[in-house]
């Protein structure tokens, strides 16, 4: 009998989120086969007269500067004391907690106190729990497991609408996706990975070879949130093995386009996790 495509493990999900559909479906092999559209509850709707605004623009460059006015505008992010912060008692790094500043940290260091927020964001609203953080999250015990919790913490605290300024993000991202790309589903990308042993496999490593591309597939358990590549040669600077899979457009967190200077890395894709059929290559 065919094996049935593997669902996203309970220890890996949660129970509730905050988008249109659950986790252990979003999450779930299935989902990278089939995707459909994904909502962070009432955001578009609360955010209408932005896309109302893009919806005549069509320039991409354009729509994008429109929507940096926007979210600095809707947030009060060139004046904070309007937005309730009060400058002598919040720190500078509390103030300049943006969007911006966590796109362009978890580029730095996805395993620092922005990346720290960005998959505590992804676990809030899609459900799907952070599996490693500058070590294994498995041991909700274990010194990694509360490390990350104390960098989401600080990251958050005294922050100007933070999350909601993600939700918005996400939102525009795939807004932008769906006009540039109106007839695509997917998208082949690339990731660079040492000890792929440390990764969760749903098969074991035989048939993995030296050579480029054995074809066979392998389903795999990522982290909820990754980098990612669109250029494979990228990919291997940052690792011994190559993963390539298709990645569902609703996946995509955001990418180092979507805005001017917003990441330094090139071709960086930005994805939300779960299970995932892959190629695994060796160099």
């Amino acid at each position: 009998m065919p094996q049935s495509p593997p669902s996203l493990p309970a220890g890996a999900r949660l129970s509730l989120n905050r988008c249109n559909l659950p986790a252990v479906i979003l999450g779930g092999l299935t989902y990278q086969a089939h995707p459909v559209a994904l909502e962070i509850d009432g955001i578009r709707a609360f955010h209408k007269d932005l896309f109302e605004l893009l919806a005549p623009i069509d320039d991409a460059r354009e729509r994008a500067e429109r929507f940096v006015d926007y979210i600095a505008a809707h947030f009060c992010l060139d004046d904070l004391e309007a937005a309730g912060l009060s400058p002598e008692r919040v720190k500078k790094y509390r103030r300049n907690a943006n969007y911006l500043r966590m796109v362009r940290g978890w580029s730095f260091d996805a395993d620092g106190r922005e990346g720290a927020v960005l998959k505590h964001w992804v676990e809030t609203r899609f459900g799907l729990l952070a599996r490693y953080h500058a070590g294994a999250l498995d041991d909700s015990d274990g010194d990694a497991y509360h490390h990350y919790l104390a960098q989401g913490a600080k990251g958050l605290y005294a922050t100007n609408a933070l999350e909601a300024q993600l939700d918005l993000l996400y939102t525009y991202c795939q807004y932008e996706l769906g006009r540039q790309h109106p007839n695509r589903t997917h998208l082949t990308l690339y990731r660079g990975i040492n000890r792929i042993g440390e990764h969760d496999l749903f098969d074991d490593l035989e048939g993995v070879s030296t050579s480029p591309f054995n074809g066979h597939p392998r389903r795999v358990l990522l982290n909820n949130l990754n980098s990612f590549t669109s250029d494979r040669e990228r990919a291997c600077e940052f690792g011994d093995y190559i993963l390539e899979t298709r990645i569902p457009l609703p996946k995509v967190f955001f990418y180092n386009s979507l805005l001017p200077g917003m990441l330094k890395g090139e071709d960086e894709w930005v994805v939300i996790g779960g299970v995932y059929e892959v190629t695994i290559s060796c160099l």
